[in-house]
């Protein structure tokens, strides 16, 4: 019998308690503890991007980091990240910039990769599209050709420097 041990995170601006075996990825406690299933698992082994969520503030790979690890950290996952949007506005400008510029096609990479934007942005409101790629370049995506997602980090990039500048 494996011992489970309490941890207490915030996520997404709540705090939770709960108890997590040793070896539970942080991805599948979001996603089976409590419900928070915007992470989504691909490869399981930090490749692909897709369980991107943000820890203390830097991206890491949620599949990757133990629950037990994230005890006492708040994280932001897919669900926060439209509680961040303008007064008003439904999406974060992140979210919108995917959606205008047609950023996704089956979606399963969508949210590691606006989890990956939103570090980035909050650290360089003006990337070129070289920095943007170099920064994207640990997301894949089976789907797109990656010129959309970087015109939807270009247009939200655009859109959060005019609400900036308010």
């Amino acid at each position: 019998m494996t011992a489970k041990h309490a941890i207490a995170i915030t996520v997404n601006e709540k705090r939770y308690e709960a108890v997590a075996e040793p070896r539970m990825s942080l991805a599948d406690f979001l996603r089976d503890q409590l419900g928070l299933t915007g992470t989504h698992l691909g490869c399981e082994q930090g490749i692909c991007g897709s369980c991107t969520v943000l820890f203390n503030g830097e991206t890491v790979r949620a599949c990757l980091l133990l629950a037990v690890q994230a005890n006492g950290g708040v994280i932001l996952t897919v669900e926060g990240l439209a509680a961040r949007a303008e007064s008003g506005q439904r999406l974060h400008p992140i979210q919108q910039g995917f959606l205008e510029t047609a950023g996704f096609q089956c979606g399963f990479c969508t949210p590691g990769f606006l989890m990956t934007v939103y570090e980035l942005l909050k650290e360089n409101s003006s990337p070129s599209e070289d920095e943007i790629r170099e920064r994207l370049s640990g997301n894949l995506c089976r789907c797109t050709g990656y010129q959309n997602i970087i015109d939807a980090v270009l247009w939200a990039a655009e859109r959060l420097r005019g609400q900036a500048s308010r």
